[in-house]
């Protein structure tokens, strides 16, 4: 029964006043024109199925529905060991990239505590530490879409608990290159923890960029993220895993929720790790739609930053929800964020030729 005017009301969390809930992406609704196909490009998922082999595993996985599932993860935790040449006890698993990041703020930070991120980067970093009581300190990107990092280094105070570090930055896309993140890392004092989230890493093509697991072998106070939502194509499951050192990855499976990744997503995951040739040649055809798609927007005239994810960001201000609606005319669901810009997601190749031709009209002038 709901409580009537001037009843008391159930006292919650002074923390989660103002905290924005999370908004996904736009769901792919009907088209202006009924015969028009509608594509969503609003949530950077993979327009491929998943890899051979793993619905045989679901299925055969789901037959185990009344079961609980392996709480430690232990085949996903070997398997992962295996392909990534790291310890076990190195490795956490999570609900995605982002319920692994929850896991590491509620091992870090609370109460008076500060977590340092770039902004804009992903929406959900707010959220996450909003929850767990801490204060976000956010550092505005560069001129150029990229990480600030000596202003994030230089925001780094005796209160810093964690500097979260998104490369390729979501919604941005440009990734952090291994000087500068050398640089930075000198900086940090060595009770900070660092976590890399490299949701994306697996689009990454500039030589320059950071690959993670690299710089946590060296560092001790560095967490790597990693997901099998995106590239993997197993958005739907939820399973991601951080590669840290003994004492973080030890407090990160403390700080799961019990069986939170299902026996499916289990199977699912391990599985995918068995088709590395697929995976890439997949992940190939992306990043040439992604190339494709780039160098057709600067040809039209806009201005685009490096993409090593598989989105890119249109910058378009005061007119990003009237893009975003343009776009949904014409069958296209993006991510806007009022007020500055648009990310689309790189999808098949017909979505893109479409958002290309919508796009055209758009900085032509032209009605779409």
């Amino acid at each position: 029964m709901s409580s009537g005017s001037g009843e008391p009301r159930v006292k919650l969390r002074a923390a989660l006043e103002g905290l924005p809930s999370y908004r996904p992406g736009r769901s792919a609704g009907p088209s202006s024109e009924p015969a028009q196909s509608v594509y969503k490009l609003s949530s950077n998922e993979n327009p491929f199925p998943p890899l051979p082999g793993v619905l045989e595993a679901v299925n055969e996985a789901a037959s185990s529905l009344n079961r609980y599932p392996d709480m430690f993860a232990t085949g996903l935790v070997a398997a992962l060991s295996d392909r990534f040449d790291v310890p076990a006890e190195h490795l956490a698993t999570g609900t995605g990239s982002v319920g692994v990041l929850q896991q590491v703020i509620q091992a870090c930070a609370g109460e008076g505590d500060e977590v340092v991120y770039a902004w804009r980067s992903f929406e959900a970093y707010p959220i996450v530490v909003g929850i767990s009581g801490a204060e976000s300190v956010r550092v505005p990107l560069t001129a150029n879409a990229r990480h600030d990092l000596d202003a994030m280094a230089d925001a780094i105070t005796d209160r810093t608990r964690l500097v979260v570090l998104c490369t390729p930055n979501n919604p941005t896309g440009p990734a952090i290159r291994r000087a500068e993140l050398a640089a930075f890392l000198e900086r940090v004092p060595s009770d900070v923890l660092v976590v890399i989230d490299e949701a994306y890493r697996e689009f990454v093509r500039d030589p320059e960029a950071v690959d993670g697991l690299e710089v946590y072998a060296r560092h001790p106070n560095v967490c790597v993220l990693r997901t099998f939502s995106k590239a993997y194509g197993l958005a739907g499951l939820r399973v991601g895993f951080a590669v840290a050192h003994d004492d973080v990855a030890d407090a990160l499976r403390k700080t799961a929720v019990p069986f939170g990744v299902s026996g499916v997503a289990q199977a699912a995951a391990v599985e995918s790790l068995k088709h590395e040739a697929e995976l890439r040649d997949r992940v190939v055809e992306l990043v040439d739609e992604r190339t494709r798609v780039m160098a057709t927007l600067r040809e039209q005239g806009w201005s685009v930053p490096d993409s090593e994810a598989n989105f890119v960001w249109m910058e378009l201000g005061e007119s990003t929800e009237d893009f975003a609606r343009k776009c949904a005319e014409n069958g296209l669901i993006v991510r806007p964020f009022a007020g500055e810009g648009c990310r689309v997601t790189v999808g098949e190749s017909a979505a893109n030729d479409r958002f290309l031709r919508v796009s055209q009209e758009w900085i032509s002038g032209s009605e779409v």
